[in-house]
């Protein structure tokens, strides 16, 4: 199966979560699960959520930016990835300057 984000529609949602600013993603949905292409602008936010069915899964591209999952920060940058799991509560937030870009995968279990 190949997923080409070049190809899919970009939605804008804004207050994602009850988060700040706006969030910019591509989606697709299919048997596996749901792989989302995301951009979280400067000063922007997805508010707290909880993972309640499958875990979450972000692969960090570019930007910088916080992960809070189960109170706990992390910090993302290009190269790390941040895994909530099913059950958790987390939210991440652009402190940069630049866009934050992540790739996100929830398998389907």
């Amino acid at each position: 199966m190949l997923i080409d984000f070049n190809e899919l529609s970009e939605i804008t949602i804004p207050n994602m979560n009850g988060g700040e600013g706006k969030v910019i993603a591509k989606m697709d949905v299919n048997d596996c699960g749901r792989f989302i292409q995301t951009v979280i602008p400067p000063k922007s936010s997805i508010g707290p959520h909880l993972q309640e069915t499958n875990d979450d899964i972000n692969f960090i591209v570019s930007g910088e930016g916080i992960a809070i999952c189960d109170d706990s920060e992390e910090i993302l940058k290009a190269g790390t990835c941040h895994v909530c799991p099913k059950g958790s509560t987390h939210s991440i937030i652009n402190v940069g300057d630049e866009d934050l870009v992540f790739y996100t995968v929830v398998p389907q279990k």
